[in-house]
């Protein structure tokens, strides 16, 4: 199976989550990029609130691809024990170094796709997190951990397509996995969509802006009855 592009897997993804339409406290954040037009369908089909939740590894200085940690939307900040622990004294201005650059970017990030506007008290909520895919998973358990350091009530992990081991490493980090697909031969993400194009900031902030414009729409008078 694959899907014929990323709007078409979140209808997919959807439809195995319809149970929690309409729930008062249920949010969905969707890594930006390819992860947002995964979440907008999800969002829409489940009348939910849409918002971006940005990721940056802390990278290892000089060994970048060892991630050290990773910061989040929302100023939450996770470590690699075991790879801190190896850095011995030097840890700390290494960590926090890098935290420095990488919590830049990250603002910078969020506020191209956010702009002014703050990031949501995710406290006691149901939280929906989707990805366009899961590879090795890493950028996904960062951003579970970010999320449960913001003592959501509950947290469901949805992507379209999963490597089996992935799709099992992430069962430890959220309470729910929703994943369409666990094919046994998983050479990239990418095979499983016919469109794969990467996703622009300006669709990140078109999409983000037409689930802003749905929810006005939709949201209730609140001097009725009153």
């Amino acid at each position: 199976m694959r899907f014929r592009d990323r709007a078409e897997a979140g209808q997919f993804l959807a439809r195995d989550l319809m149970s929690l339409r309409d729930s008062a406290e249920l949010i969905v954040l969707a890594l930006p990029r390819g992860g947002v037009p995964v979440g907008f369908e999800i969002a829409r089909a489940l009348q939910a609130p849409l918002e971006v939740f940005v990721v940056r590894k802390l990278g290892l200085p000089g060994q970048e691809e060892l991630a050290m940690g990773a910061v989040a939307s929302g100023g939450v900040r996770v470590l690699n024990p075991e790879v801190v622990s190896a850095l011995g004294r030097f840890a700390t201005d290494a960590i926090e170094r890098v935290t420095h650059q990488e919590q830049e970017e990250l603002r910078r990030r969020e506020e191209q796709y956010r702009g002014a506007r703050p990031f949501p008290e995710l406290k006691g909520r149901t939280v929906i997190l989707v990805d366009d895919g899961l590879a090795t998973g890493a950028t996904m358990r960062a951003a579970a951990r970010a999320v449960r350091a913001r003592e959501p009530a509950r947290l469901i992990i949805a992507v379209p397509v999963a490597p089996e081991s992935s799709f099992r490493e992430m069962r430890t980090e959220a309470d729910e996995v929703v994943c369409a697909l666990t094919p046994g031969s998983f050479f990239g993400i990418s095979q499983f969509y016919e469109d794969f194009r990467q996703t622009s900031d300006d669709e990140v902030r078109e999409l983000l802006a037409l689930d802003l414009e749905g929810r006005a729409l939709f949201r209730p008078d609140e001097s009725e009855g009153q």
